[in-house]
C-alpha cells in the first residue's frame, strides 16, 4: 500500500488508464475480427469501409500510448495487404469473367 498522498493518487490514476486502455484494445481486436471475417466472405466494399475504420483506430491508439508506434505501423501494413490481395483477386476475377 501507498503511504504518501501522491502515492495514492497514482495508483487511482493508473487504475483508469489500465481501464481506458483496456477498452481501447477490447475495441480494436473487435474491429480487427469483423474485418478479418469481410476478408474471408471476400465482401470488399465493406471490408474497406471497416479497413479505414481500423487503420484510424490503430492510429489513434499509437498517439495515446495504448500500441507502440511500430506495433501500429505493422498492424496497418498487414490490413492494406491483405485488403490489396483481396482487390487484386476481385479485380482478376473481373476480368477473367
Amino acid at each position: 500500500m501507498p503511504i504518501q498522498k501522491a502515492a495514492f493518487k497514482s495508483v487511482r490514476k493508473d487504475k483508469k488508464r489500465h481501464l481506458r486502455n483496456l477498452r481501447i484494445a477490447s475495441e480494436l481486436k473487435s474491429v480487427e475480427k469483423k474485418f478479418r471475417a469481410f476478408i474471408a466472405a471476400k465482401n470488399q466494399k465493406e471490408a474497406r469501409e471497416t479497413a479505414r475504420l481500423l487503420i484510424s483506430k490503430v492510429d489513434k491508439a499509437a498517439t495515446k500510448g495504448v500500441l507502440h508506434k511500430n506495433t501500429a505501423s505493422r498492424t496497418i501494413s498487414r490490413l492494406t495487404r491483405d485488403l490489396g490481395k483481396l482487390e487484386l483477386t476481385a479485380a482478376a476475377a473481373a476480368a477473367g469473367a
